[in-house]
C-alpha cells in the first residue's frame, strides 16, 4: 500500500514553527573578546556621554566663529595664538575672545571655542599671531559631548547577532562583559547502510556521508555548537537509541536520512517515540519527505538523505527554528538579479534553486546551478538562491529575480 504525505507549504511550516516553539533563552555574560558572533540577550544602553567632552574632527585652531565672520585670503583675520591642547590632555585654559588655540585631530576643545578652522586655511606668522582665511561657522569640525550616546540612549538591541562593529561601539561605552545567549547545542545524525565517513574510500554502492560534515558546518557558522553523532545503520534500535542519546545530551536534533516513506524508514517511528510528530511533508522542492517533531520544547527534525533538499530544508526552516529559540534576530540578505536562463517548475509546489551571482558592468547577472537534489555539486560554487511560486510554472530568462545570499 503507498502511503500518502500530508504536505503543509513553507508558509504554513513557518507560522506551525512560530505556534510549537517557545524562546528558551538562557543568558550568560562572556568577555568583550568572546563575544564577537554572539546573539545578545538584553538591549545595551549608554550609561555615559561618548565623547565626555567636545572634541576637533581636524587639526587645525580652535576659534569663536564669529571673531571669524568675514575673513579672506585676502582680508584674513589675525587672532593671538592663546595657547595649544595637547592629545588626551584637558585644556588648561578657556579660551578669550578674539584668541585661537591650536588642537589636534581628536583633541579636546577649549570652553569658549565653538568652532574649529582647519589649518590649511590658516597661516602661521611666527609673532604669535596666526591669520585666518576662512570663516568658519558654529559647530563646524567639532564633535560636541554627548554626539555619539549619551546615558540612557539604547545602543544594541537584544536579539542582535554581535558584529565587530558592535564589538567597537561596546568598546566605546566600556561594556567589558556582555550578555548573550548561553549557545545551544545540535545533535546531528546521519542514517543509512550505504553511508561511509568521508575519509574513506566507497565500496560498491556506498557513498560518503555529506550531510554530516555540512550540516556541521551550517550549524557552527550560525553560532551553535554541535555534537556529530556519525553515522547510524538502518538498524531501528540502535537509531532509537543515538536520537534518545542525543535529545537528553542536546537543544535539538536533526536526523539526515530515513524520511521518505519506506519499508526501512524508521525516522517517523522513532521521533513520535520521543514526542509528538507535528508534520510529515513540505510542499518544496526539493525537500518534500521532511519531518519535523517535537520532545518537549526540543526539535526533533528528519532530513532527506539527499545533500541539496536537506541544505534548504536546514536553511529555510531549522535556522529560523534555532532562531526563535534563542530570540535572535533573523534579517534575510537579498539582492535582485537578472535570471540568465529559463526555469521550469513543478506545479504546485514552491521550488528552489542555486545559482551564481556575476556582475557585468553595473548589472548583476544569477546564473541558475542546475542539478538534482542528490547531487551535492549542484551547492559547491552557490553564491545564493531563489524561489518559484508553487502556482508558478517557471521563469523566462531576464526575470528580474531576489536571491538571498548564501549564509545571510
Amino acid at each position: 500500500m503507498t502511503v500518502m504525505l500530508h504536505v503543509k507549504t513553507p508558509e504554513e511550516v513557518l507560522e506551525l514553527i512560530k505556534q510549537e516553539f517557545v524562546p528558551a533563552v538562557e543568558i550568560e555574560k562572556v568577555p568583550l573578546s568572546s563575544a564577537l558572533g554572539r546573539v545578545l540577550a538584553e538591549d545595551i544602553a549608554a550609561r555615559e556621554f561618548v565623547p565626555d567632552f567636545d572634541r576637533s574632527t581636524v587639526d587645525g585652531f580652535a576659534v569663536r566663529a564669529r571673531d571669524t565672520f568675514g575673513c579672506s585670503d585676502a582680508i584674513p583675520a589675525i587672532l593671538p595664538l592663546q595657547g595649544e591642547v595637547l592629545m588626551g590632555q584637558a585644556p588648561g585654559f578657556a579660551l578669550a575672545p578674539e584668541s585661537c588655540a591650536a588642537v589636534p585631530t581628536g583633541g579636546a576643545i577649549p570652553e569658549g571655542a565653538d568652532s574649529v578652522v582647519m589649518v590649511e586655511f590658516t597661516e602661521d606668522y611666527a609673532d604669535g599671531t596666526i591669520g585666518i582665511a576662512k570663516s568658519a561657522a558654529p559647530g563646524q569640525n567639532m564633535i560636541f559631548r554627548g554626539d555619539d550616546v549619551y546615558p540612557g540612549k539604547k545602543i544594541l538591541q537584544k536579539g542582535r547577532v554581535l558584529s565587530a562593529q558592535d564589538i567597537g561601539a561596546l568598546a566605546a561605552i566600556g561594556c567589558v562583559q556582555v550578555p548573550v545567549v548561553k549557545r545551544q547545542t545540535v545533535g546531528v545524525i546521519s542514517t543509512g547502510d550505504e553511508l561511509v565517513p568521508c575519509q574513506e574510500i566507497p565500496g560498491p554502492g556506498q557513498v560518503r556521508d555529506v550531510n554530516g560534515p555540512m550540516l556541521e558546518a551550517m550549524l557552527q557558522s550560525f553560532g551553535v555548537q554541535v555534537i556529530n553523532y556519525g553515522i547510524v545503520v538502518d538498524d531501528e534500535k540502535k537509531l532509537g537509541d543515538t536520537v534518545a542519546l542525543a535529545v537528553r545530551q542536546c537543544d535539538a536534533v536533526l536526523l539526515s536520512g530515513g524520511s521518505s516513506v519506506g519499508v526501512k524508514d524508521a525516522a517517523c517511528r522513532i521521533i513520535q517515540s520521543m514526542g509528538q510528530i507535528l508534520l510529515h511533508g513540505i510542499a518544496i522542492k526539493p525537500g518534500k519527505p521532511t519531518i519535523l517533531g517535537k520532545a518537549g520544547n526540543k526539535p526533533l527534525v528528519g532530513l532527506p538523505g539527499h545533500p541539496v533538499a536537506a541544505y534548504f530544508i536546514t536553511q529555510l526552516f531549522v535556522l529560523p527554528l534555532l532562531g526563535i529559540l534563542t530570540g535572535r534576530n533573523m534579517p534575510a540578505y537579498t539582492v535582485t538579479a537578472t535570471l540568465q536562463e529559463s526555469i521550469s517548475a513543478n506545479h504546485g509546489r514552491a521550488q528552489y534553486h542555486c545559482c551564481r551571482l556575476e556582475y557585468q558592468g553595473s548589472q548583476l547577472l544569477a546564473y541558475p546551478i542546475r542539478g538534482k537534489s542528490g547531487l551535492i555539486t549542484t551547492l559547491a560554487g552557490t553564491d545564493g538562491y531563489f524561489s518559484i511560486d508553487r502556482d508558478c510554472e517557471g521563469l523566462p530568462q531576464g526575470t528580474r529575480i531576489q536571491v538571498t545570499i548564501c549564509g545571510g
